[in-house]
């Protein structure tokens, strides 16, 4: 058995899930991703970047007890995915929600110039993410996360934190969802419903505090871009809010 905890949602679509097998979207030491009703469900060791749509566990890698790379056989039963025949059970659940902005979030700074790599997707620095601006950015970029979806993960995120509803361009993340990748269309409804990384939950909280270098710094470095442009649509919400704010 792979004993893992996971958020409420992602233990209640497992249990309303139909049993059966399961597409295998991508096989790793570290990690597992595999389609359940429409969704990227991911089985993850301690290595991998724990996702908010994942079910982490505390192996140092997921092999079979041959060596094998897991995955070669992914089913669900009864609200368990199964991976090789092993079980994967939820013991313990853990809130992946985003914190609340904190009231020392008000001396973030202005409007942040992106990195070189995402300033290539967003263009000129706006001050706010519009629906149009999600027809244009979402799905663009390289890997299983493109970069233009991390940022309206950040974006959306740090609007949930602060209460601020965004029905306009949250329609349109949904309506244009299928332009992107499976893994990325679930992480964009996890932003949705204000659901986060672990990196992305210390850096909220840190913010305007003296450890929020060193957080952004640990947000930016998750994966390849994925952080950067995580941390770069949190800062373009932040300074929208601000606007508004003040």
């Amino acid at each position: 058995m792979i004993p893992v905890s996971a958020s409420p949602r992602l233990r209640d679509l497992l249990r309303s899930a139909p049993s059966g097998s399961l597409r295998v979207l991508h096989r790793g030491r570290d990690a597992v991703y595999v389609e359940v009703a429409g969704r990227c469900v991911g089985v993850v060791g301690v290595r991998a970047t724990a996702v908010p749509c994942a079910l982490r566990s505390r192996f140092d890698d997921l092999c079979t007890p041959d060596g094998e790379l897991p995955g070669a056989e992914a089913y669900l039963r009864d609200g368990d995915i199964h991976l090789d025949g092993r079980p994967v059970r939820i013991g313990r659940l853990v809130d992946v929600t985003v914190p609340s902005l904190p009231s020392t979030a008000s001396s973030v700074a202005a409007v942040p110039v992106p990195p070189a790599a995402v300033a290539g997707l967003v263009g000129p620095v706006p001050t706010t993410i519009t629906a149009t601006d999600v027809a244009r950015i979402i799905g663009r970029g390289d890997g299983l996360t493109p970069l233009g979806d991390d940022v309206l993960c950040g974006w959306l995120a740090i609007h949930r934190a602060a209460g601020v509803a965004t029905p306009d361009v949250d329609a349109a993340v949904r309506v244009n969802a299928d332009r992107t990748t499976l893994l990325s269309a679930t992480l964009l409804d996890c932003a949705l419903h204000g659901e986060v990384l672990p990196e992305f939950a210390a850096y909220v909280l840190s913010l305007g505090t003296p450890d929020e270098p060193a957080t952004a710094a640990r947000l930016a470095s998750v994966g390849h871009t994925s952080g950067a442009g995580l941390l770069h649509g949190a800062r373009l919400a932040l300074s929208a809010l601000q606007g508004v704010a003040a």
